[in-house]
């Protein structure tokens, strides 16, 4: 929040090009209800630029909600309805136990680090 107690949003989305015809999107901050709509643009305009392949590197994201998860499982969801996948990059063991709480770590591949992702999509 800012000064005024307004809320602002914490959140940095960065796209890049990979070798092997996927994306990185590079997240940084905090994915909430007040976030996540622009995650979820970022996601689905390389859908809808035919790119199938995403990893979402999550190593700076202090904290994600359930809308932030709804984001991740949509874009998923889109990219295998063209044969695509998702892997995720997460070291941080609290956002991880999210995962692992929700089951999520069964339909998403995740890795400790952006190589090891990118390998798995290949």
């Amino acid at each position: 929040m800012n000064r005024l107690g307004a809320r602002t949003l914490d959140i940095k989305v960065q796209v890049r090009e990979a070798p092997g015809e996927c994306y990185v999107v590079e997240l940084s901050g905090e994915i909430d209800v007040y976030t996540s709509p622009k995650v979820k643009d970022a996601v689905s305009d390389l859908i809808d630029r035919g790119v199938y392949n995403l990893v979402i590197n999550l190593e700076n994201v202090r904290y994600i909600d359930s809308t932030g998860l709804g984001v991740l499982i949509g874009g998923l969801k889109r990219v295998r309805e063209h044969g695509g996948t998702v892997n995720l990059v997460c070291s941080n063991p609290q956002i991880r136990k999210i995962f692992d709480i929700t089951g999520l770590v069964k339909i998403f591949g995740i890795f400790d680090n952006e190589d090891a992702a990118m390998k798995a999509l290949v």
